[in-house]
């Protein structure tokens, strides 16, 4: 009995060590002390689902989200089947928001069978919000997108686990450009009608430590809706 309660604090403290070591991964790998963008790879030999069309109130542009096709424990298959345990329901969605794990989008304008991609890169979008309330003010039409679109702690992987960005298009795809910079995890943001901005928040590891703390510094940032390039403009609250 003692040396089975010596084994089971053994293993006990071998789990909790590596639990710690989990959470403590850095979120951002710098080789050579310097910033080096690591661009993922696209896996080819994932199986991707497209899911059924979503159109946006307001409209005229069908979105297809498109994701890899899964299983419930998370690991991808090789083929299609009709299992309970595989899903072929790669997004969800409400009135102005697609949620998900997913690998790009298509676009189609309505009366047209031609389809759109909106990037060619790896990227796994988290959230696309279609700012409504701007559309119906100036009749200009974005999607705002949170994604990963770099191997941030060089896994081997693209996954919520890297930095997370913010970036922007109109309804169709078309201008797809990234508003948070390089290497700065994206925090949150909000559209001020008012204004026409759209205010975001990013941190920067100033320390270069892979994380993203209270040593760092968070930059604060907006962008002028009605510009014709959309310039990011930083400023200071405090």
């Amino acid at each position: 009995m003692k040396n089975f309660s010596k084994y089971s604090v053994l293993t006990l403290i071998i789990i909790l060590v590596g639990c710690k070591e989990e959470i403590e991964k850095p979120k951002v790998i710098y080789e050579n002390t310097s910033k080096e963008r690591s661009e993922p790879k696209i896996d080819t030999s994932k199986i991707l689902v497209a899911d059924l069309p979503v159109q946006m109130e307001g409209t005229s542009v069908l979105l297809f989200p498109i994701g890899e096709f899964t299983v419930a424990n998370g690991t991808s298959k090789t083929k299609y089947s009709s299992s309970e345990r595989e899903s072929f329901v790669v997004s969800n969605s409400n009135e102005y928001e697609i949620t998900g794990y997913l690998s790009n989008f298509k676009f189609q304008q309505i009366g047209s069978d031609s389809l759109k991609i909106l990037t060619d890169k790896p990227v796994l979008i988290e959230r696309v919000t279609y700012l409504k309330s701007i559309a119906d003010k100036t009749k200009k039409q974005f999607l705002v997108y949170v994604l990963e679109d770099m191997d941030s702690n060089k896994d081997g992987k693209l996954d919520s686990n890297d930095i997370k960005d913010l970036y922007i298009s109109t309804i169709d795809g078309s201008n797809f450009k990234k508003l948070s910079v390089e290497f700065q995890e994206f925090i949150d943001w909000n559209v001020i009608d008012s204004q026409n901005r759209l205010y975001f928040r990013t941190i920067e590891d100033i320390n270069k430590n892979g994380a993203f703390d209270k040593d760092d510094k968070v930059h604060y940032q907006y962008v002028d809706l009605l510009s014709k390039d959309l310039k990011v403009v930083e400023y200071n609250p405090i």
